[in-house]
């Protein structure tokens, strides 16, 4: 799950100065992250929060986000969609 150019263009942003995009894309990414992570964690205890913390490596997490939350790409799949809606309906303000 990575934000690039790509999701500027979904958003309407691609017009964003130079200087500004690499900023935004690194607060859009942490914020996917963020909402990413909580929605996983709801519901979860805390002995599963401290296996997914454990996995040391993408298999690892692959294999532990399958095992335990089997519709995890679809929560990433409509994470992305709310944030790209948000950022969409925004488009304005961010761009000053």
């Amino acid at each position: 799950m990575e934000i690039n150019e790509g999701f500027l263009r979904e958003v309407g942003l691609s017009a964003m100065p130079e200087e500004q995009k690499k900023a935004f894309l690194e607060y859009a990414q942490e914020e996917l992250e963020v909402r990413v992570g909580e929605e996983i964690a709801a519901g979860m205890t805390e002995e599963k929060m401290r296996e997914f913390e454990e996995a040391k490596t993408d298999e690892e997490t692959e294999r532990w986000l399958n095992e335990n939350k089997p519709n995890y790409r679809e929560i990433v799949d409509q994470t992305i969609a709310d944030l790209k809606e948000e950022i969409a309906k925004n488009r304005d303000k961010i761009l000053g």
